[in-house]
């Protein structure tokens, strides 16, 4: 249900995040850590590749991308795009990397994560199929966003304000979960250390604030030199809509 979920979107998911005025500087910060961390030649798996923007990205600066997501929807777009993109589920990515692996790296972007049934499962087989010394970069949703508190606290809408504060929330019949950074850090702990971690949009609006930061680009613009500045300050990390764990393979 879930795969059909994101299938259902995939024609319309660059129009509503990639290219508004939020999808763009998110997807710019990243992409300058994406840009430090892997280099031309590398090889990198990436786990739910949505419509392959960020491999597609990557694969200009010479990095040879091998892309999965569970939407078979997603991976027709993603492949629009040149990228060599295979229909696979993240818990599924072990017996994917026996016969594509190994990889000097691998990537999941703006919260595809929070949408697995076990995050445990992911990490063993990103463990598996990432050689020593290669890094793994991991853009997850975090739990406490004061963002979402108040855009939809003044919208009336309670129930939204908090939804990330409960153990998970249902979604298009699939069940979304809001990991802390720490906690991941534990769940991949047996396989990885961690290099870095940074916060994305605590400052900065998440996505459905577009209407308003649309009005005010000078304000967006702002507001991420800011956060930029600050990003891996542990209060910044532990309010952001989204954070980014980087990190290595033993």
């Amino acid at each position: 249900m879930g795969a059909d979920a994101f299938s259902d979107l995939a024609d319309s998911y660059d129009d509503t995040f990639t290219d508004t005025s939020i999808g763009r500087v998110m997807r710019s910060a990243v992409w300058a850590r994406l840009g430090a961390t892997f280099v031309n030649g590398d090889r990198i798996l990436e786990l739910n590749c949505g419509t392959g923007v960020d491999a597609s990205w990557l694969g200009t600066r010479g990095v040879q991308v091998i892309a999965t997501d569970a939407a078979p929807g997603m991976v027709e777009v993603a492949r629009s795009r040149g990228v060599d993109a295979h229909v696979c589920r993240a818990e599924d990515i072990d017996d994917f990397a026996e016969a594509h692996g190994p990889f000097d790296g691998a990537l999941s972007n703006f919260g595809g994560l929070n949408c697995v049934d076990d995050l445990g499962v992911v990490a063993a087989g990103l463990g598996r199929a990432v050689r020593p010394g290669g890094v793994a970069v991991l853009c997850v949703m975090g739990p406490f966003v004061p963002w979402e508190w108040a855009w939809y606290l003044l919208h009336g809408k309670p129930t939204a304000a908090f939804r990330r504060l409960r153990a998970s929330t249902e979604w298009r019949g699939m069940t979304i979960r809001y990991p802390s950074a720490r906690s991941t850090r534990r769940t991949f702990a047996p396989w990885f250390d961690v290099s870095r971690t940074w916060a994305l949009g605590a400052l900065v609006p998440p996505s459905y604030v577009e209407p308003f930061a649309a009005k005010h680009p000078r304000l967006l613009a702002r507001l991420d030199r800011w956060e930029r500045r600050v990003e891996q300050w542990r209060p910044i990390v532990g309010i952001a809509d989204h954070y980014v764990i980087e990190l290595v393979r033993r």
